[in-house]
């Protein structure tokens, strides 16, 4: 970027500089602030759904990692936690492991993998779509999911993750 000053060298007195690199730095940040406002809603987060019956409202990040880890293994009624998760290679199961857990699938499937040949845990039920992830969270007690957008009448609750 570049800008006119006044120069008594110059004949007609200016001569152009290179701006400060502090401007730079704020055209940058600006600009990604912008992208980041204007991405759309489908790209920077998904809806974690569970059965109507789930006494909680709203988890932390960390309690839904917890979670969808099987490490939290009842809910704070004492209800167990049934877990269902779309395929690994599923394009929602990423953008869902990334934006919401702060985890990539690999790490997911390490945790899982690790507590299933250990002994200690199972792994989550795999669904082939979200519709079919719907139709088991809202007939499973105690169970978790996640879809892109909670449909209007559907028989799952929203759970809010901060």
């Amino acid at each position: 970027m570049w800008f006119a000053g006044p120069s008594p060298r110059h004949p007609r007195g200016f001569r152009l500089k290179a701006a400060p690199w502090w401007r730079h730095c704020a055209s940058a940040v600006s600009c990604l602030l912008l992208a980041q406002l204007s991405a759309p809603s489908a790209l920077r987060a998904q809806e974690v759904i569970v059965h109507p019956g789930v006494g909680v409202t709203t988890i932390t990040t960390n309690e839904a990692r917890l979670y969808l880890t099987l490490r939290l293994k009842t809910w704070p009624n004492g209800e167990p936690v049934k877990v269902f998760v779309l395929p690994d290679d599923d394009p929602l199961h990423r953008r869902f492991a990334n934006t919401v857990l702060g985890l990539f699938p690999y790490q997911l499937r390490r945790v899982w993998d690790r507590q299933l040949f250990s002994g200690t845990g199972q792994v989550p039920t795999a669904v082939a779509s979200e519709s079919e992830m719907l139709r088991r969270v809202a007939t499973t007690p105690g169970a978790i999911g996640y879809v892109e957008s909670v449909p209007a009448g559907a028989p799952v609750r929203p759970l809010e993750v901060r």
